[in-house]
């Protein structure tokens, strides 16, 4: 458990540190956001459907622009994130553009010691899994805090393009495809956000394959109603990307030959 707080109080120093960077990034598009445009990528806006009139609960928000997006198409939702910047950005922007949320700072295992409640939809997007040491305890949560035919949603990075150095263009593994028992370290330089920015920090994070996504929800009681593969990510978030639209970015010299993003809707039973 040492390690474990160790790990954990580093990446949140890390995100601490990326969100007011974030903030102002183009990236993000703060301002595009508060004029009134979702943050929500075409494929979960499609694939998750109608929120309106139901309680959502978003696990690992960052600070809070998807969570944000989902209320305004009706849901009512709540925003769980480790780093307290993020969080406190998060209550900030939504007190400003007054969209009724509520968001919680905390390491998402830690969850039960401050919500007892469950929700209709539980909802986790884009770079989540590999800041978790462990599957079979976020899908016991999951379980936990979905109310009985609720549905779980998640668009995620394909687990294979994190086995990959990106920085030469020639796809050299870098990075084993399954778990193991220690995570990986870095030196972050940068973020996928602003990669000319001053940030360099450490960081640890472990990989999942996709077997162990799907098994988990499968032990833990769900359906899956669908499991979808993407050879293109809605993000330029990593070296050596070509643009083929601003929602469709692809491994240069690797055009539909790997799997960029996946997605995953399941049912609790």
């Amino acid at each position: 458990m040492e390690n474990l707080d160790h790990y954990y109080k580093t990446n949140q120093a890390l995100w601490d540190q990326k969100t007011p960077v974030h903030m102002t990034s183009d990236f993000y598009d703060v301002p595009s956001f508060k004029a009134g445009n979702t943050s929500l990528m075409p494929t979960e806006l499609a694939e998750l459907g109608d929120v309106a009139g139901k309680k959502l609960l978003h696990l690992q928000c960052h600070f809070g622009m998807d969570t944000l997006s989902w209320a305004r198409l009706g849901a009512e939702v709540t925003g769980v994130d480790l780093s307290p910047k993020a969080i406190t950005v998060a209550k900030e922007l939504g007190e400003e553009l007054g969209i009724p949320a509520r968001f919680i700072q905390a390491n998402i295992f830690d969850l039960p010691n401050q919500l007892d409640e469950q929700f209709d939809v539980i909802f986790t997007s884009y770079g989540v899994l590999c800041w978790l040491h462990d599957l079979d305890a976020w899908g016991s949560l999951i379980e936990r805090y979905l109310k009985p035919g609720g549905t779980f949603y998640i668009v995620e990075f394909h687990p294979a393009s994190m086995m990959f150095e990106f920085d030469t263009g020639n796809l050299n593994v870098e990075y084993g495809y399954f778990k193991s028992d220690k995570p990986f370290e870095e030196v972050v330089e940068g973020t996928y956000a602003e990669m000319d920015s001053s940030i360099k920090h450490k960081e640890y994070f472990w990989n999942h394959s996709m077997s162990s996504v799907v098994n988990t929800l499968i032990k833990h009681g769900f359906s899956i109603d669908f499991l979808n593969e993407f050879p293109f990510s809605h993000y330029g978030c990593f070296p050596n990307m070509e643009k083929e639209d601003d929602k469709h970015w692809y491994m240069q010299g690797f055009k539909n030959l790997v799997p960029l993003m996946f997605s995953i809707k399941a049912k609790k039973l």
